[in-house]
């Protein structure tokens, strides 16, 4: 179910989220409450072991190129979750038909709760899959694609993030500067593709509130 909301230039979409409108790809996908609030949990398979996978709620029946996509998270790390659980929750975006190429910027609530400062400055993350995750970005441009941001787990988080040409940033919680921003977002100025809720090892996600605004 779309709402369409009306600008200058700029059309956007409030997508109700659903079983009718969302595909799982890597994940468990279900219905839950959080705080009161209707949302999707979205939960990884745990036969995936390797981190910055294809592991999302993917949107149907829609591209993206371009422009600002909303949504709001809560993450919680599960009981079961091994040691290096941090809440990994986010976007992927850029998706293409087989979902063996997308990117995606997400969150790890629990570094920037943390006393280790290697690992606070590590609250946020962008990737392009498969050819460069977490791990490549670490080894070729330390801390470039990854920043502090101040969050919290078990709490709704706003997320934003503004696509436009090669350049994403991403901004938290209505802040008027960007928490991160990647200026050469790896599938190229002219990539276009779906859009998943994206959740990675040891996170219990929720999502709801999703808006896309397409330039």
């Amino acid at each position: 179910m779309l709402t369409l909301l009306f600008g200058p230039c700029l059309l956007a979409q409030k997508i109700k989220l659903n079983d009718n409108n969302l595909t799982p790809v890597g994940i468990y996908l279900s219905r839950s409450k959080v705080n009161g609030s209707k949302a999707v949990r979205v939960v990884k398979d745990s036969t995936i072991i390797p981190d910055d996978e294809a592991t999302y709620a993917r949107i149907n029946n829609f591209e993206f190129s371009q422009g600002v996509i909303e949504v709001k998270v809560w993450s919680k790390i599960l009981k079961n979750a091994p040691s290096h659980a941090r809440g990994f929750i986010g976007v992927a975006f850029h998706i293409n038909d087989d979902n063996s190429k997308f990117e995606a910027i997400y969150i790890r609530p629990a570094n920037s709760m943390a006393d280790d400062q290697l690992r606070r400055n590590r609250s946020t993350q962008y990737f392009a899959y498969p050819d460069f995750k977490f791990t490549d970005s670490r080894k070729i441009a330390p801390g470039v694609y990854e920043s502090y941001e101040d969050m919290e787990l078990n709490k709704w988080i706003k997320i934003k993030i503004i696509v436009k040409g090669q350049q994403a940033k991403l901004y938290l919680d209505g802040r008027k500067a960007p928490s991160l921003i990647v200026n050469d977002l790896k599938l190229g100025k002219d990539a276009k593709g779906a859009i998943g809720l994206f959740v990675d090892i040891g996170t219990e996600g929720f999502f709801k509130d999703l808006v896309i605004t397409k330039e």
